[in-house]
């Protein structure tokens, strides 16, 4: 080794062995995910004014449809529309939208969820995220150590990861929920309060089913409430029909409860519930058009909570 001749004091302390197949695959991975970031914006951008001509097309149709005059702000774009309306089926008279892209493959391929924590996780933290991997199927838990943020999120995209669930804590108590989509996001956050883990059940939580479940949401009106309910609706796969375990998402006031249910039909018109945990309540105060790591991605929610009315709207 051409090492062994330098005086002690010149040779370096640590020694780093690089592999150049590793840089160029992750350098190319890089430029791969800022491609599609790139398209996935591009395509958003166009949404605005997709919206506005698919508006029109509906006033153009309804006018048709009941042999009334067309109104007066159509009238000019008429032979351009009355054009690609003649044209288009079932499936592509309604615009195309960035969810669609995000949720594209939902129900098609069944999703698989990384849960980890933040750092220096204590007891309590490390049994929450214990019971969220059992939760939500094909899931794997992750030890956080000393890893970035952006080296998880990396490391969930080559291993085919479709979600990143991360719970936080305060004081030992969970606290926060961050659900990442891949690749290409949205993220959202949630503030956890009155966590009650499966050990503090009273009485006693029943065993843990490996089935996939049902799942109940109720009180998701609103478009960004339908936003929501599909961010948590994709974290699971689809159940057969003589599943025997329920989760439940009943959002009251922009409060999201949150309860896990096995069930047993007692007779053939009694069903009898036993609460499996965990048990908690959300609230949602972001949502980020990307993934957890991308800092400058915009805003499509955020939460205003000392606005004059804040108190009075329901966003859900």
């Amino acid at each position: 080794c051409m090492l062994q001749g330098l005086p002690s004091n010149l040779k370096p302390q640590t020694h780093y062995c690089i592999n150049n197949d590793t840089i160029m695959s992750s350098s190319a991975s890089q430029r791969r995910q800022t491609r599609l970031r790139r398209e996935y914006l591009y395509r958003k951008s166009l949404e605005g004014p997709e919206k506005k001509e698919y508006e029109q097309k509906c006033i153009i149709r309804q006018a048709l449809a009941e042999g009334r005059p067309l109104p007066t702000e159509v009238r000019a774009s008429y032979d351009k529309l009355a054009q690609e309306i003649s044209q288009e089926d079932g499936k592509t008279s309604t615009p195309h939208s960035h969810i669609d892209d995000e949720y594209g493959d939902a129900g098609l391929v069944e999703p698989r969820v990384c849960v980890t924590t933040s750092r220096d996780p204590s007891s309590r933290l490390k049994q929450f995220a214990k019971e969220m991997k059992l939760l939500f199927p094909n899931s794997d838990r992750m030890n956080r150590g000393n890893y970035r943020t952006d080296d998880i999120l990396e490391s969930c995209r080559r291993n085919g990861y479709s979600d990143l669930v991360m719970v936080q804590e305060t004081r030992g108590e969970p606290d926060g929920l961050v659900i990442s989509h891949l690749p290409l996001g949205p993220t959202a956050f949630f503030t956890i309060s009155n966590a009650v883990l499966r050990h503090d059940l009273d009485p006693p939580a029943a065993p843990m089913s490996e089935a996939y479940p049902h799942l109940i949401l109720e009180g998701f009106g609103t478009d960004l409430g339908k936003r929501v309910a599909t961010i948590f609706k994709c974290l699971f796969p689809i159940p057969k029909a003589d599943s025997k375990r329920v989760v439940t998402l009943v959002n009251q006031n922009d409060f999201l409860s949150f309860r896990h249910h096995m069930y047993s039909q007692v007779k053939h018109d009694e069903v009898q519930l036993h609460e499996v945990g965990p048990r908690f309540e959300l609230r949602l105060y972001q949502i980020r058009l990307g993934t957890l790591e991308q800092k400058e991605a915009d805003n499509e929610y955020v939460l205003r909570p000392y606005q004059n009315t804040a108190q009075k709207r329901n966003v859900l």
